[in-house]
């Protein structure tokens, strides 16, 4: 792609987001899905490959229709409250609607199914975009719409994601299908603590985004898309495979790494809330997570593939890992001793 154009869109993609979550008024924000939307097409498609094209495709048709379904919404309470002001949501059927348009922009379950596809379609770097930045606007949205939406609602769709994030992980081959259910399973636990904490969603949202941009930049710089290509790649980066297993198992949420204070907070606060069962239900789910983390783990530092003849080995580089991965990676591993200065802030 031109250099040219890939700076427009990707200033696009800045704008969009800064004008969705600076904006008070429903249409502003709407505006600024829309330019992300159209920002982030060129780059899933820029391959020309038929798998990217389908990718580009299934995203616009999915972003559309939850950015009708927001606009609906926002339309349905001005007509009965007069307001469009965006924390002004009051109208029981605009905030079902708003709930289900920003599940379907997040990929939460059960509007979770284009993900996985879109994320597979697009290159890493691009992936990694999808993953963090444009989760930010919709996020946004939901945290200043939290004090009106259903929190049984909410409180159902993040354990149903938790689950199916976990589940349908587990059979997965493919890197990116992994990362797309590892985002659909940490959205779980951003959605269900967003009427009762929603700094701590903001928290958890702000470290998960961390996490993924390590293993996704760890990734593309050891060129690994799938599992078996993963196995070869500590011959040719021993340190950096070493930091990775860190950091994967920090987006499982071990202690004593930084993935773990999001989930403990988030199984305090629940706790306090007296939602002991949801808090219980989502730490069993999060194992279903941790196995295919550990599988990832595994197949990154310790494990050779079973027919090594069929797997060149990577000779081993000189090359410096950049200094944004090594930074990253130290900080998704270390940022633990902190908490309490953290937990302070929120």
């Amino acid at each position: 792609m031109n250099p040219q154009a890939k700076l427009i869109f990707t200033i696009s993609l800045l704008m969009g987001t800064t004008i969705t979550i600076s904006s008070n008024h429903w249409v502003m924000a709407w505006a600024g899905l829309e330019i992300n939307t159209l920002a982030i097409l060129p780059l899933i498609s820029k391959s020309h490959h038929p798998r990217a094209i389908e990718a580009a495709t299934k995203y616009f048709l999915t972003q559309a229709a939850a950015s009708a379904l927001v606009l609906f919404s926002s339309m349905t309470n001005a007509w009965y409250t007069g307001q469009w002001d965006i924390t002004q949501l009051t109208h029981p059927t605009s905030c079902l609607v708003l709930t289900a348009a920003i599940a379907m922009k997040l990929g939460l379950v059960p509007f979770h199914f284009w993900f996985p596809e879109v994320l597979q379609g697009s290159s890493l770097t691009t992936g990694l975009l999808l993953s963090t930045i444009m989760k930010l606007p919709p996020i946004a949205l939901l945290y200043m719409t939290s004090n009106t939406l259903n929190p049984t609602l909410l409180t159902s769709m993040a354990i149903l994601s938790a689950a199916l994030g976990g589940w349908m992980g587990l059979n997965q081959t493919q890197i990116r299908k992994i990362l797309a259910f590892s985002s659909i399973s940490h959205l779980g636990w951003m959605t269900i603590i967003i009427v009762y904490n929603p700094k701590l969603t903001l928290l958890n949202f702000y470290l998960y985004a961390l996490m993924t941009t390590a293993v996704f930049l760890t990734l593309n710089s050891i060129n690994a898309l799938k599992l078996s290509t993963l196995m070869t790649t500590w011959t040719k980066t021993p340190a950096l495979s070493a930091m990775l297993f860190l950091t994967l198992l920090s987006l499982a949420g071990l202690p004593p790494l930084t993935g773990f204070l999001p989930k403990w907070l988030i199984i305090q606060e629940l706790t306090k809330q007296n939602m002991a069962l949801a808090a219980v239900a989502l730490s069993i789910l999060s194992l279903l997570g941790l196995f295919f983390y550990l599988r990832l783990a595994y197949c990154a530092t310790i494990t050779l593939p079973p027919h090594t003849t069929n797997h060149m080995k990577l000779w081993h580089t000189s090359k410096p890992t950049s200094s944004s991965i090594s930074i990253l990676t130290t900080v998704s591993a270390t940022l633990l001793p902190i908490s309490p200065l953290i937990s302070t802030m929120i």
